[in-house]
């Protein structure tokens, strides 16, 4: 059975987007309404800035005792995030995951965003395919050097 991309195991086919100069606020109101761990920052028309997670309210506004009806998602967004296609396997995408320390990857197709991979939409078989991928490549660098 050949394994799922990251376009067909993910939940949700919409994008879910903010402006620059929105609110934090605002960004957590849009996170909670859809239920979705990230929001992507997106500047007309459709040009991709950023993406916040509810890791980056976490660690870059409430730890920081930032006003979150004052400070924009510009300010706390990741600039420029990692992309990947929507061909991409899921263990791939995972690896990728693990390997940089995040959660969420935009999908994007040439210029157009599709959505937003999470590690959720990854199955447990993938994820077992993944860690070992992920393992093994630990190993690899450890006798490379």
């Amino acid at each position: 059975m050949a394994e799922r991309t990251v376009f067909q195991s993910i939940t949700r086919k919409h994008v879910i987007s903010l402006g620059p100069q929105a609110t934090v606020r605002d960004a957590a109101c849009v996170m909670t309404r859809a239920n979705c761990g990230s929001v992507l920052i997106m500047d007309t028309p459709d040009i991709l800035l950023g993406i916040l997670t509810e890791r980056d309210l976490m660690t870059r506004v409430l730890a920081k005792g930032l006003d979150p009806e004052r400070t924009t998602t510009r300010e706390i967004m990741t600039p420029n995030p990692i992309c990947i296609g929507p061909e991409t396997r899921v263990s791939d995408a995972v690896v990728l995951m693990l390997d940089r320390g995040f959660r969420h990857l935009p999908l994007v197709s040439g210029q157009k965003v599709l959505g937003v991979f999470s590690v959720r939409d990854a199955l447990p078989r993938e994820l077992g395919t993944a860690l070992h991928q992920a393992e093994f490549n630990e190993q690899l660098n450890d006798v490379l050097g």
